[in-house]
């Protein structure tokens, strides 16, 4: 099949899944911009590739630690330590009927009235569902657990006040300040100030997790899930401007093996249609609305079994229910 036919292919199965979008299609530019990207990333992955096979690390159980939701707990995944830290050669660019969904995700978020956001208000996240917790029981075992993440959160708008949280009915201060905000704990002024030009974005996105994840570190996350994550964690961190968020969405179309699943359910039982990526057999999959093309969630698959669970265990699922900003902490919009 030539490469026209395959995307024609993706694109009738893009129009399959996805009901008509309330928001404008992509200019044509754009899209024609995205399709270079495709063939020059497969041209270089074509000549970058060797008969060889990525090679194997040690065959020892690890834990991969992925960045706090949009609830700010850090997020358990389970994984086996069993590849190069380094993404596959031979990985594909992200899929046409996943840019086609990540631009209108895109477009519905451009099309979000901007908040005017000013120091001393608070972003404000709501959320459902469970992450996966490894436990030794007292005879030695590992023993998989689930914990809650229902929860409410209020992150200072300029990061100059404590975090707060509400689980169970009961308030906690986070410790420190977030200041002025980082990539793996943003605050709105943060999101409001990185650049919103896809490219320039991926490259400040993937040059961290090069650095923390790349070639020579101890993580077999390797950058490009870990770039994928992060984008994912920063979406859902509670309120993001809409035309960061534009250029989230757009970066993520830049990272090579993302795709899309069809008929998956939030931690709030809402249906939707996902982006995912697939790494040392989980999926990391994005919900989103189908007719809205809002985010919903997030949840992890495992799409292999291992120690872990069977092939299907959703390990983890957390789905955002409200988010605003507010003028206090503890209001709710």
């Amino acid at each position: 099949m030539s490469l026209e036919q395959h995307e024609q292919s993706e694109r009738e199965q893009a129009s399959r899944m996805l009901p008509p979008t309330p928001y404008p299609e992509p200019p044509a530019g754009r899209m024609d911009a995205r399709r270079d990207h495709f063939l020059t990333e497969i041209d270089r992955q074509t000549r970058s590739c060797t008969p060889r096979r990525a090679p194997r690390s040690r065959g020892r159980w690890g834990l991969s630690v992925g960045a706090a939701l949009a609830a700010g707990a850090v997020v358990v995944v389970l994984t086996l330590n069993s590849g190069s830290s380094d993404a596959p050669l031979n990985t594909p660019p992200a899929s046409v009927a996943s840019v086609e969904l990540l631009e209108r995700a895109a477009l519905a978020a451009a099309a979000t009235p901007q908040t005017k956001a000013r120091t001393g208000q608070y972003s404000y996240v709501k959320t459902v569902g469970h992450t996966s917790v490894l436990s030794e029981t007292k005879s030695g075992d590992m023993q998989l657990l689930r914990e809650s993440e229902v929860m409410e959160q209020w992150t200072s708008v300029d990061g100059s006040e404590r975090t707060l949280q509400r689980k169970d009915g009961s308030d906690s201060l986070v410790p420190e300040t977030p200041g002025q905000g980082s990539l793996n704990a943003p605050t709105y002024d943060f999101l409001a100030a990185l650049p919103t030009d896809p490219d320039a974005l991926l490259k400040l996105i993937r040059d961290d997790a090069q650095k923390n994840h790349g070639a020579g570190s101890d993580s077999t996350t390797g950058p490009d899930q870990e770039a994928f994550v992060t984008i994912g964690d920063l979406l859902r961190s509670g309120v993001t401007p809409p035309d960061t968020a534009a250029s989230l969405y757009r970066a993520a179309a830049l990272i090579p093996g993302v795709d899309i699943v069809p008929d998956v359910f939030d931690a709030a039982g809402r249906k939707g249609i996902a982006v995912a990526r697939t790494h040392e057999g989980e999926r990391t999959e994005w919900i989103f609305d189908e007719s809205t093309a809002r985010l919903l969630g997030e949840r992890t698959v495992l799409v292999e079994d291992n120690a872990w669970g069977k092939a299907g265990t959703v390990v983890t699922s957390v789905a955002i229910t409200n988010s605003g900003i507010v003028d206090d902490a503890g209001q709710v919009p």
